[in-house]
């Protein structure tokens, strides 16, 4: 898993081309479910428009987990793929594209319907706030009692986050660090133990 950007919050942009009027959200979002019940909302929402073409993109834009494209009536590959294209290339990891069309009488032709479609989501996306999401480990810690001020320290000086503690004959931490920071705080917690602590890996995460 490799460092990526995704969108940060929310972006509206308006762009009229020959009287229709093309009106663009980019939406934060973290699963497919997540955004296709935003799709229906805008749906509901704008049920007067001739048009709710939308495309969103599930993780890194370079290697999505998935991803998707509806062109919503309008003539096939002129709207959803090119709205897609454009969060790919602008690397809007974690994004929903929606463009709301009212047809104002002019008939753009495809070639028209691409662009348009093109620049709605591309001037939308120049006013969008990106976040850098690096890769995180999950880690379980089990080790002596003595040991557990050492290892929340040097958890801390490498950037890590105490998940949650628990006392029994040892104590466990369950902790999530920058996965480039994995074999510095390996070497050293084995070296504070004498090698006593145990080190179980969980899930690689991501985290903004």
């Amino acid at each position: 898993m490799t460092p990526y950007t995704e969108l940060a919050a929310p972006v509206e942009h308006c762009l009229t081309e020959k009287n229709s009027e093309f009106l663009s959200f980019l939406l934060p979002v973290s699963s497919r479910d997540e955004a296709m019940s935003l799709v229906n909302q805008y749906r509901e929402q704008y049920r007067a428009a001739n048009h709710v073409c939308w495309a969103y993109i599930i993780g890194n834009t370079r290697q999505p987990e998935t991803q998707a494209f509806s062109d919503d009536g309008e003539p096939a590959g002129t709207a959803g793929k090119p709205m897609l294209h454009v969060l790919t290339e602008q690397e809007l990891g974690n994004s929903l594209a929606l463009v709301v069309r009212y047809f104002g009488g002019v008939k753009l032709g495809a070639g028209g319907l691409v662009r348009a479609y093109s620049a709605a989501v591309s001037q939308a996306a120049a006013k969008a706030v990106r976040r850098q999401v690096l890769p995180q480990l999950q880690l379980t810690l089990r080790l002596d009692f003595a040991l557990e001020a050492k290892a929340r320290q040097l958890l801390s000086e490498l950037g890590g986050q105490l998940l949650s503690t628990d006392y029994q004959q040892q104590v466990t931490l369950n902790v999530r660090l920058p996965l480039s920071a994995e074999a510095e705080f390996r070497s050293q917690l084995q070296n504070i133990s004498s090698g006593s602590a145990l080190i179980r890996e969980l899930a690689a995460a991501a985290d903004a």
